[in-house]
Order: C-alpha cells, then structure tokens, then sequence
C-alpha cells in the first residue's frame, strides 16, 4: 500500500464481459490515453496500491482494462468504484502556462480587486472553456481562459488570481 497522493486519471466504473474486465471513465485527454500510461495505482479512501494492466483498449466512447489478477466477473466487482491514478514523477512535464487539473484543485481564487472568491473545487470540461467551480460564500463558476481571465496561477502560494465579474 503506497500513502503518496497519486494524480487520478479515472476511475472504475462498471464491469465488462465475464473474464474480469473493467469499464473505466478516464479524465484524460483523449480518453483512451489513459491507456499510455503504466504504473497505474488503483485506490479508494485514500490508500493506494500497485496495480497492472494486462490489456486495455478502446470500446465505442468507453475505455476497458483487464488488471492482473483479475480473471473473472466475481473478481472485477472488487474493482467498481476505485479511482486510477498514477505518481506525478510518471507524468510528462508540462510547458508553462498549461496546468494539471489537480494542481489546481484547492487553490484559492482571488479577484482582480484583491477579494477571496473561495476554493477550487473541480473543473468542468465544458467544449468551449474549462471550467473552474469555485466554493466560497456562493459557487461561483468562471472560464478558465489563461491570460485574459485567469491572470496568474501560482502554485507554491496555491493562489490562482482572476479578472472576471458575475452577478
């Protein structure tokens, strides 16, 4: 068991076939290149473990894996609800002013006028923009549009500082 918080990828969400294969929901972008990565942990309730993938593919808008150890149906239902996730030291590096969705999550957001808008607390993939949900005295949503919206994210003070007004 690891106690490292892994970035999360995706989770388990049903069952496929009878010979232990696994729906997943990825968060990755595409979806299906969840299936690049190796090294996956499986997890739930914050304790984490090695686990690996015998064979994973694409199947219509869903992606499936097979995880060893894992050979039949009865096996596979253990599975259902664990996120995936993977060491951050596994992740490619990013160039600047592009962020991992976990970086973000947690950072408080400031207003342009110096005002605390609240706490990151996911974001939505929406076509257009991403979406960062803020929750502070009311949900706020903004446009994650780096630069014209969002005019800094700083990590190391976990501070994202926006330009944007709501009603």
């Amino acid at each position: 068991m690891l106690t490292s918080n892994p970035v999360v990828l995706g989770r388990i969400s049903g069952l496929f076939g009878v010979r232990g294969w696994v729906k997943v929901f990825s968060y990755t972008e595409s979806r299906e290149a969840i299936l690049q990565y190796k090294g996956l942990l499986l997890g739930r309730d914050g304790e984490w473990w090695p686990a690996k993938t015998v064979e994973g593919r694409q199947h219509g808008k869903s992606v499936i894996l097979h995880f060893e150890g894992t050979d039949n149906r009865e096996q596979a239902v253990a599975l259902v609800g664990n996120e995936i996730g993977i060491k951050r030291s596994e992740l490619p590096a990013l160039d600047a002013g592009h962020y991992y969705w976990s970086d973000l999550i947690g950072l408080t957001a400031i207003h342009l006028d110096g005002t605390q808008l609240g706490t990151i607390k996911e974001l939505l993939e929406t076509g257009s923009h991403d979406v960062m949900v803020i929750e502070g005295d009311q949900e706020i949503l903004i446009p994650f549009v780096n630069e014209k919206i969002v005019t800094k994210v700083d990590l190391v003070n976990r501070q994202i500082h926006v330009d944007w007004q709501w009603d």
